[in-house]
C-alpha cells in the first residue's frame, strides 16, 4: 500500500512575467527594475520548493514538539509562491486568467495520471468509476497536489479583483488597492470562522480539514498582498526595514508554533490568523533581503514541474524504507532522492525537449 503523506503543498505559478505591459495606461514598475527581479523571484520560489520538500520528508506528525517546530517553520512555502505571483502580476492591468489556467491543468494532468497509475499499481481494490476518478481529479485526491487547484482560484479570484477595479485610469489604482486590502481583511475573517461554522453544523472533523486546505479566501491574502507590495513599489521601503522584518518574522513563527504545539486556540497548520502573520511576515522579509542566488534561482523556475513530480521519490522510498529505525535518516534519504530526481528530470526535459513542450510540462 502507498504510504499516506498528510501534510499538504501548494500549486505553483507556472508563469514567469518579466516585463510590464507597456502603453500610455500601463501601471507598473519599470522594465529594467523588473527584469532585474526576475533572478531574486526565482529564488525566493527556489526557497520555497525546498520547503516543500521538507516537509513532504518529515516523517509523519506525531505530536512531537521537534516535528511541529520544524514542519510550522517550512508551512510558508504556500504563501510564498501566492506572494510572488501577486507581486508579478503588479504591473498588469488585466490578468490572463484562461492561460494561466490552462498552464497549471496541463503539467498537473499528466501528472495525475501517471500518480493515479502509480497508486493503482500498488492497490488492487482501487475503485476506477467514472466519477470517482473525475472526483479524484477535481478534488487532487492523488498524493499531494491540492493547492494546483488553490493556484487556479486565486488566479480566478485576481481577475475578478482586476476587473472591478478596471474603469476610470486615475481611479484604478486606489480601487485596486482597496479591493485587495478588504480581501486580505476577508479572507483572514473566513479563515477564523470557517472551523467553528462547520463543526457547528456537525461536519466531521476530517471534511472540515479538508475544506480548509482549500480555504480560496484565506489563501487569496497572499497573492492579494504581493500584489500591493508589486503595485506600491515597496521593496525598496522594505528592504531599508529588513532588520525588523527579520525579527519580526522570527516572532511571529515563535507565536505560530506556539499555538500549535500548545494547543492555543486555532492551532491548525495552516488557514489561521497565526499562520498568515508568521507567513506574510516571511514573504515581506524574504522579499527585503533580495537574495539572489543561482542555484536557488534554477529551482524556483522549475519550481512547478520539481512540485508535481518530487513527490515519487517519496512515495516509492517509503515503501522501500518503511518502517525505517531512523527517522532523521530517513528524512535526509527521502529529501536528497526527491530533490535530486526532480531536478534531473527537469534537465532533461529542458535538453531533450523544444522550449514550448519545456514550457507545458511545467519545466
Amino acid at each position: 500500500m502507498v504510504a499516506s503523506i498528510e501534510q499538504p503543498s501548494p500549486a505553483f505559478e507556472p508563469l514567469r512575467v518579466v516585463a510590464p505591459p507597456s502603453g500610455p495606461n500601463a501601471v507598473g514598475r519599470p522594465l529594467d527594475r523588473v527584469s532585474a527581479r526576475d533572478a531574486v523571484i526565482d529564488t525566493l520560489r527556489g526557497i520555497a520548493i525546498l520547503m516543500v520538500i521538507g516537509i513532504h520528508s518529515l516523517p509523519k506528525p506525531d505530536g512531537s514538539a521537534l516535528v511541529t517546530a520544524v514542519d510550522a517553520a517550512l508551512r510558508p512555502c504556500v504563501p510564498v509562491f501566492l506572494f510572488a505571483s501577486g507581486y508579478l502580476s503588479a504591473p498588469s492591468a488585466h490578468i490572463p486568467v484562461v492561460k494561466r489556467i490552462m498552464r497549471a491543468l496541463g503539467p498537473y494532468t499528466i501528472a495525475f495520471v501517471a500518480a493515479y497509475l502509480f497508486i493503482a499499481a500498488e492497490n488492487p481494490l482501487m475503485d476506477h468509476r467514472p466519477a470517482i476518478i473525475a472526483a479524484r481529479y477535481s478534488l487532487a485526491y492523488v498524493f499531494v497536489y491540492y493547492y494546483v487547484f488553490v493556484y487556479v482560484g486565486c488566479s480566478v479570484l485576481l481577475w475578478l479583483v482586476f476587473e472591478a477595479a478596471n474603469g476610470n485610469p486615475a481611479k484604478r489604482q486606489p480601487r485596486l488597492i482597496v479591493f485587495l486590502s478588504l480581501s486580505i481583511v476577508i479572507g483572514l475573517a473566513i479563515g477564523a470562522y470557517l472551523a467553528p461554522l462547520l463543526r457547528y453544523f456537525g461536519v466531521p472533523g476530517p471534511a472540515v480539514e479538508e475544506v480548509r486546505m482549500r480555504d480560496l479566501p484565506f489563501w487569496f491574502g497572499f497573492m492579494a498582498l504581493g500584489v500591493i507590495v508589486g503595485r506600491l513599489e515597496l521593496q525598496r521601503l522594505l528592504q531599508d526595514l529588513r532588520i525588523p522584518l527579520l525579527a519580526v518574522t522570527v516572532a511571529g513563527y515563535a507565536g505560530y508554533v506556539s499555538v500549535r504545539v500548545f494547543g492555543i486556540g486555532d492551532a491548525a497548520g495552516y488557514d489561521s490568523i497565526a499562520f498568515f502573520v508568521y507567513a506574510a511576515f516571511f514573504c515581506l522579509g524574504t522579499l527585503a533581503f533580495a537574495p539572489n542566488i543561482p542555484a536557488l534561482s534554477f529551482l524556483g523556475s522549475a519550481s512547478y514541474a520539481i512540485y508535481l513530480w518530487h513527490i515519487f521519490a517519496i512515495m516509492v522510498l517509503r515503501d522501500l524504507l518503511a518502517p525505517h529505525p531512523q527517522p532523521v535518516a530517513a528524512f535526509f534519504i527521502e529529501y536528497g532522492a526527491a530533490l535530486a530526481s526532480s531536478a534531473a528530470l527537469v534537465l532533461a526535459v529542458r535538453s531533450l525537449t523544444m522550449p514550448r513542450l519545456a514550457q507545458w510540462l511545467g519545466a
